[in-house]
Order: C-alpha cells, then sequence, then structure tokens
C-alpha cells in the first residue's frame, strides 16, 4: 500500500463521516479499499458501545466472501451471562485489563492460540490477527462508548506485512471517527425517541427547540392510569413497584405506538398520548385499536403476574379529540415538547370519571362524533357529567360490554 492510497482511502473516510455514512457501509467500504490497495483482508470485525435502553452496543461484520448471516449484531448487556463469558475470553477484554491498545497473533506459527475465537480463526484458514483499541477522551465519551474496537484477519500464507500493519493502525484512527461521527447521531435518535416519543423527537431534531414555538392542531388525546395504584403501591414491597410500574407501561406504550400513536408523558402511573392521523375518523379509530390491543395485552400481563404472586390492577382510559397547542412549553434552559390547552385537561379529568362510573374507558362526546358509523354504533352512554374544571357537562361513553366481552374474552353475546 502507497502513501497515495493511504491519503485516498482518509480522504474518503473524510468524506463519509462528513455525509453521515452509516456503520456498515463505512466498514465495507473500508475493507474494500484496503484490498484494492493490496490489503488481503479475509474478515473484519468492528464494534462500539452505545446509549440504548435494550442494547449495549453493536458490532460490524466483514468478510470478503460476503458470507455474512448477520452484518450487524446489536448486543445486550455483557455484565453477565453468556455475554459476560464471551467478553471475557476476548482479546480487547485482555488488552483493556492489561493496558495495552494493540495485540497480534500469527495464528499459523502457534499450537493453541490463548483465546477460543482465534482457535476458530486459524481453524477456518487465517493466517494472522489483529487487534487494535482506539480509546476516546472522558469529554468525548457518552455512557459505555468510550472506546472503538476493531480487528483485522488475513489468509495469506505470510500473513500480514510489516507495511499493513503500519498503513491499518493509520487508517483505523479515521474509521474509527467517521463510525463514531455515525454512532452519535443514532444515540441522539434514540434518545430524543425515547425520552420525547417519535413525532415530538423529529419535530426537535429538525430545529423546533425555541421556547414557545408551538403549532395549533387538533389532536385525538389519550390519557391513563392504572386502577388504585396508590393503594397497590402502599402495600407492596419498594422494589416492586418499579417493575409493576415498567409492566404496565410496556402494556400501554406498545399499544399505543403499534397504532401509530405518540407518547408525550409519563407521569408516575398516568400516559399522555396523541393520534395525529389527518382526518380526525381515522385518528379516532387509531386510538381505538390501540386500546383493543391494550386490553388484550392486560389478560395476559395479569395472568403473567398473578401468577408469579405480584400485584394486578387494570387501566382505565380517557379519550378526548380537540385543538391543542403542540410545541414548547418552559424556560430557556429547560423545555418539554407536549400538548397543552383545554382539551388536555378535560382528557384526564374524563379518565378520572372511570373510578367513579365502574368503566374501564370512558370517550368524550366529540371523539364518539368523529368516529366512522361502524364504530360509533359500538358505543353505549353512560350518562352525562359536569367534570371538574370543565365549563360546560357533556355525555361520556364506553364500548358496549357485549363487545368488549366477545373480544376479550372469547366468549359468546353477554347480552
Amino acid at each position: 500500500m502507497t502513501e497515495a492510497d493511504i491519503v485516498e482511502i482518509e480522504t474518503w473516510l473524510d468524506t463519509q463521516g462528513l455525509c453521515g455514512t452509516s456503520e456498515t457501509a463505512l466498514v465495507n467500504g473500508f475493507c474494500e479499499r484496503c484490498i484494492a490497495a493490496g490489503i488481503k483482508l479475509e474478515r473484519a470485525n468492528a464494534f462500539v458501545d452505545t446509549l440504548h435502553p435494550i442494547y449495549e452496543g453493536r458490532v460490524f461484520l466483514w468478510r470478503r466472501d460476503g458470507e455474512i448471516e448477520k452484518p450487524i449484531i446489536e448486543y445486550g448487556s455483557s455484565q453477565s451471562g453468556e455475554s459476560a463469558e464471551n467478553w471475557q475470553n476476548s482479546t480487547f477484554f485482555h488488552l483493556l485489563q492489561i493496558g495495552e491498545d494493540e495485540l497480534r497473533q500469527r495464528l499459523e506459527i502457534i499450537e493453541t492460540p490463548a483465546f477460543r475465537h482465534l482457535v476458530t480463526l486459524r481453524d477456518e484458514g487465517c493466517t494472522d490477527y489483529l487487534a487494535l483499541i482506539h480509546h476516546f477522551s472522558r469529554e468525548g465519551s457518552i455512557g459505555e462508548m468510550d472506546c472503538f474496537y476493531s480487528s483485522w484477519t488475513t489468509d495469506d500464507p505470510h500473513g500480514f506485512e510489516d507495511s499493513d500493519i503500519t498503513a491499518l493502525r493509520r487508517l483505523t484512527r479515521g474509521l474509527a471517527l467517521a463510525i463514531k461521527c455515525a454512532s452519535l447521531t443514532r444515540i441522539v435518535r434514540t434518545l430524543a425517541d425515547v425520552y420525547l416519543g417519535r413525532d415530538a423527537a423529529q419535530r426537535v431534531l429538525a430545529g423546533r427547540i425555541n421556547r414557545g414555538a408551538a403549532e395549533r392542531i387538533e389532536a385525538v388525546l389519550w390519557y391513563s392510569d392504572l386502577r388504585d395504584y396508590t393503594r397497590i403501591s402502599d402495600a407492596a414491597a419498594p422494589d416492586a413497584i418499579i417493575p409493576m410500574l415498567n409492566d404496565y407501561a410496556e402494556a400501554v406504550i406498545s399499544s399505543i405506538q403499534e397504532a401509530g400513536g405518540d407518547v408525550l408523558k409519563l407521569i408516575g402511573d398516568g400516559t399522555l398520548a396523541i393520534f395525529t392521523h389527518g382526518e380526525s375518523a381515522t385518528a379516532c379509530t387509531a386510538a381505538l385499536k390501540a386500546q383493543k390491543a391494550l386490553r388484550k395485552r392486560l389478560i395476559g400481563l395479569n395472568q403473567t403476574r398473578e401468577a408469579a404472586g405480584q400485584p394486578t390492577t387494570k387501566v382505565y382510559l380517557g379519550l378526548h379529540i380537540g385543538e391543542v397547542f403542540y410545541g414548547n412549553i418552559g424556560s430557556d434552559t429547560r423545555l418539554d415538547f407536549t400538548v397543552v390547552g383545554p382539551a388536555v385537561n378535560e382528557v384526564s379529568r374524563i379518565a378520572s370519571m372511570c373510578r367513579s362510573v365502574d368503566q374501564d374507558i370512558l370517550i368524550s362526546e366529540s371523539f364518539a362524533a368523529a368516529l366512522p358509523a361502524e364504530l360509533r354504533a359500538k358505543l353505549v352512554c353512560v350518562g352525562r357529567f359536569a367534570l371538574r374544571g370543565v365549563g360546560r357537562a357533556q355525555e361520556l361513553f364506553t364500548i358496549d360490554p357485549a363487545i368488549v366481552y366477545e373480544n376479550y374474552q372469547g366468549g359468546a353475546s353477554a347480552r
């Protein structure tokens, strides 16, 4: 590999990093260019930790023959179980333990490689292995993302040339920086989605971050909370509260998101969400689809929790439709992207009425009026009520108990 080849690959890495090219495309393009310049790579492995509620990091795999079942592997915690054992038997763990950044292993000249995965590489015809770690500074780290790890393998009978090793040492710095840029962008999007909700995250990342930047929209509003949560939390062991909240929040949030809704707030055991599917009828239909999915999830969840001797509950739900202001509210240094307006107060009051009328779901008259006729026919009126803090009394509806019985209990009509 000549100096001109190295400079060309470095220039390509700079350009791709600035363009936001994906990690997979970066690894693939890098390896292809190294081969074209004379380094006989047979396979490569690059990975970086991330900041994600489920995954600890992502591995990017490349093989010259292209035969990879999964070019990207998202891995969970390496603190316990098989993942921990694999990590502790890796060359990278070894390097971190001894405070080194590089390990080269000629595979064909030793009887037993020191690491199990090197045995596999040798048995598959590889002859030389290079592992590199590029550390980030404390200021340049986020969460566990404090290093870029990479390994490079050849099946050339003579192994890597010294010039190959020198080139890889130099070039992987640029690769590390480009992949770090792509990973940081992914982390920002993940955090925005997780903490703001998908639609609000898209708006914030598009630049809607000025205080007071809000628009008037019509939205279907969902407000739900857990039945008897205070009583249950007072009686339950302290370490059982968070798992219970997580179980029921998972059921609620998954149901909303699958139906196309956006969760804006988690308020203790409460959930505020919106549906903005263009036409009012479409948005209302989506909200009913979400509540149907939720009821099914709750049946399975409560059966599982009862079998484990854990407390169970139900979800009270209020549905409403109305105009709201959707945008940034707060101070210059702490903003919340949410909805505000009388309709938001009204949906929370509707949900709180569930307890008084012994219903799991209550629907406002404006929501009922916006539904398609075939769905509106499945509602029954439970009465006319004056809601606290709301200027006028209104009729509230629920889903016909007979329909609920058929859908969720698997039995015949209750009529």
